[in-house]
């Protein structure tokens, strides 16, 4: 399962990258997050900074662990997760365009046991609640940015 979205922010790389890093004010700025709780790192995100967030998932509270794997400051950072027998990946990029950001989030999840594999199966069912979400996600952080 691969899912991409691509947003353009009216706001400096730098800004953005730094909106998109930072995870004190991640809260404040993405409406779907209910918690942040720091695991590992500085708030600032870097290569193995980890949290644990949660987000209301269909009706639940679901909270994941995710680190950061890739940082190349205001160009793209990667961040993995791995849940009920799947890997979850992340990466984002940012490029200067037409005096803003052009965002781009991939997101994947790969399967890794054979009860993750028999439900990636019925994983189409989840596409569109999960592009929603981050279609959602880039709309507030763009916001963010472009009201800083």
């Amino acid at each position: 399962m691969r899912i991409s979205h691509t947003i353009q922010i009216n706001a400096p790389v730098e800004r953005v990258f730094d909106t998109f890093t930072d995870l004190n004010k991640a809260p404040k700025h993405l409406s779907g997050i209910k918690h942040l709780e720091m695991v590992k790192g500085p708030e600032q995100i870097a290569v193995g900074t980890r949290w644990r967030e949660t987000r209301e998932m269909m009706g639940k509270d679901s909270t994941e662990e995710m680190w950061v794997t890739e940082l190349t400051r205001n160009k793209s950072y990667a961040v993995d997760a791995e849940s009920h027998g799947t890997k979850y990946h992340s990466e984002f990029t940012f490029q200067e365009q037409d005096g803003g950001t052009s965002v781009t989030w991939m997101f994947e999840g790969i399967p890794q046991t054979f009860g993750a594999k028999l439900m990636s199966l019925t994983a189409k069912l989840f596409m569109g609640p999960l592009k929603k979400m981050l279609a959602k996600d880039l709309e507030d952080l763009k916001a963010a940015c472009e009201n800083a």
